[in-house]
């Protein structure tokens, strides 16, 4: 099955993920960590997305996309993803649909992970400490906290629509989501 774990920065979707990647044996698909790879490895594209991250930007959806297009396809993960903090944008969940339907895929659950702000700038403090992120300091994390809900509201709006959609407390504690997830997906 193939499913979206999306929700505000530090909102814990990447470890929602990586419990879920464990249970089933699907593949996490981390924007984060894909464009993470490209700073790495110091590419081109590593290079323009270091400076919209740094600014508290999203990455240009086409850098994206196209990121994703052969993860998508890969044989060995079809119907086996995990997206983690992907779509962000409309524009994102219309591709991804469109990769996912020419690829004969579909989304099986989505899971929106809400916490406000002030929970949000708890866990990057203290996910900086453990995971001395570049990305995880207290302006950039307001700016990029304010940035995900004005820019995602319209994907909440979007995917509301689906029957597998879920609101999920993301303030509760990790275990607490993971059982709530689990039940959902009843495994």
């Amino acid at each position: 099955m193939n499913i979206i774990i999306f929700g505000p920065p530090g909102a814990g979707k990447g470890t929602q993920a990586k419990n879920l990647v464990s249970k089933l044996k699907n593949f996490q698909v981390s924007t984060g960590d894909i464009l993470r790879d490209e700073i790495k490895n110091n590419t081109e594209i590593g290079k323009k997305i270091i400076n919209n991250m740094n600014e508290g930007k999203f990455v240009d959806d086409q850098i994206v996309n196209k990121l994703l297009e052969n993860i998508i396809f890969d044989n060995d993960k079809k119907n086996k993803l995990i997206f983690d903090g992907y779509p962000r944008t409309i524009n994102q969940a219309k591709n991804l649909e469109k990769l996912l339907n020419r690829s004969n895929q579909k989304i099986d659950h989505i899971f929106f992970l809400n916490v406000n702000k002030d929970s949000i700038v708890k866990r990057i403090e203290k996910r900086k400490v453990l995971e001395k992120r570049s990305d995880d300091d207290a302006e950039t994390i307001l700016k990029r906290y304010d940035n995900y809900m004005e820019v995602t509201k319209p994907v909440l709006d979007y995917y509301l629509k689906n029957p597998n959609f879920h609101e999920i407390d993301g303030s509760m504690k990790i275990p607490d989501i993971s059982k709530k997830i689990e039940g959902i997906l009843n495994v």
